[in-house]
């Protein structure tokens, strides 16, 4: 059953936000991961306004919990530490 990422982000320093999104990518390909939605315009109608939102599918929530675990994106992560504020939720899809 697919999986996905979903989450809200506001960049608050883009030279340090750079570094993630320079390495994340390829953390991302290695789980089978696709990208839904990557900014873009929007519109919060409750909630906090959080600037950026991102929904990534896997191919499962144990592959999606293993990329965000992994090596490769806990580096990247490592990137972004300060230099935004994030709400990153995974969530099971919907069986076919």
């Amino acid at each position: 059953m697919t999986a996905y990422w979903i989450a809200h982000v506001t960049v608050t320093d883009p030279a340090a936000y750079a570094g993630y999104q320079a390495l994340a990518p390829a953390a991302f390909a290695q789980y089978g991961a696709r990208f839904l939605a990557r900014g873009g315009e929007s519109d919060v109608l409750e909630g906090p306004d959080l600037a950026r939102h991102v929904v990534i599918e896997f191919p499962s929530l144990a592959a999606a919990r293993a990329c965000y675990h992994s090596p490769e994106y806990q580096a990247a992560r490592a990137h972004r530490a300060g230099a935004c504020t994030a709400h990153v939720v995974l969530v099971d899809g919907l069986p076919e």
